[in-house]
């Protein structure tokens, strides 16, 4: 089978690799498509060398059809639409013990601790198999990975319909952010520099407001009448995002950290005293995240398909590295099964 494989210096290739075999609790996808997301850019960067490995195949977003299945396998037929859930936790540590499995403190994940789904076939344990509705299509199914991330970032603001919302950033997260905390009853106003993701977002139905302009603080104050938002969703991996984000919120608000900041920002403490702000951290989700969101595409009150920037085939996975590393896409996908409908 063929398979792009990660070699590190900013280079990909097309190999030729042996499929592994499912074992009797395994299945095997014929993979249709991989999104290539920030983490996938920050491994083509050659920033995690020692964590993945070189050569690797890499790539965690996608979709594809059951191929076949180990003999244990009952509830997951050849053919079927499905995705994957790459958060393989041990079930045993700290972390795993309290029910906080999505910060496993010895996390398996799919695509660099071990191999990912930029191959035609990939064999996965059946837990981490999700079904998905034969309606929603294997490019749009592509998605359900990052929007679970967004379900679970939702989720852990608490937020409630009639409640306020910012997202302060409008990369793919943010703008699938904006769209579950719409599609929950929220009024959510997207802060965002770049006038080509407010443009996106503005189709998407987000109304937009721009971060870098002069009366930024003043536009985002007026939306919530001087109020203050109840969540602020912090996105842009900024030290002037994080700033925003707190400066933005009501009495007892909750600032929700999404992006992951490479260096420790400054935060103003004295906010947090004085308004008696909350903080959470998210990272990744849990079963029921995902679940939640497959049942959001097969609803189709999510558009998803409107943050895909192109498709390309796997012998220009390299070109599409390049130009999400140059900031001219928003979501670029590999198409693996040449037409995608495998």
């Amino acid at each position: 089978m063929r398979a792009v494989e990660y070699q590190g210096g900013r280079t990909v290739a097309v190999v030729d690799r042996v499929p592994d075999e499912p074992g009797p609790h395994d299945v095997r996808i014929a993979v249709s498509y991989v999104g290539l997301c920030g983490t996938d850019l920050h491994v083509y960067l050659g920033d995690a060398d020692a964590r993945v490995g070189v050569p690797a195949v890499i790539g965690h977003e996608m979709s594809g059809h059951v191929e076949s299945v180990g003999a244990d396998v009952t509830d997951l037929a050849p053919g079927r639409l499905v995705t994957v859930m790459p958060t393989r936790y041990c079930g045993h540590c700290p972390a795993c013990a309290r029910g906080h499995s999505n910060v496993c403190y010895d996390m398996d994940f799919l695509g660099m601790d071990s191999p990912g789904a930029l191959q035609e076939l990939w064999t996965v344990p059946e837990h981490l198999v999700v079904p998905v509705e034969p309606s929603v299509g294997a490019r749009r199914a592509a998605l359900l990975e990052p929007l679970t991330v967004a379900v679970h970032d939702v989720r852990r603001s608490g937020l409630g319909a009639g409640e306020r919302a910012l997202v302060v950033g409008g990369g793919p997260i943010g703008l699938l952010i904006a769209m579950v905390a719409g599609v929950g009853g929220a009024e959510v106003l997207l802060s965002e520099p770049s006038a080509d993701r407010r443009a996106i977002a503005e189709s998407l139905g987000i109304r937009t407001i721009d971060a870098a302009g002069p009366d930024a603080a003043g536009g985002i104050d007026d939306f919530c009448g001087g109020a203050g938002f109840d969540v602020a969703f912090e996105v842009s991996g900024s030290a002037s995002g994080i700033a925003s984000a707190v400066t933005s919120l009501a009495a007892h608000g909750r600032v929700v950290q999404v992006a992951i900041h490479a260096q420790a920002r400054e935060v103003d403490l004295h906010r947090f005293f004085w308004r008696e702000i909350e903080m959470y951290g998210a990272r990744l989700y849990h079963r029921e995240d995902m679940d939640r969101a497959a049942e959001l595409l097969a609803r189709g009150v999510i558009s998803v398909e409107g943050l895909i920037s192109g498709v390309v085939p796997m012998e220009r996975t390299g070109d599409a590295f390049a130009r999400l590393a140059r900031g001219d896409a928003m979501k670029l996908l590999v198409e693996i099964d040449s037409g995608g409908t495998r």
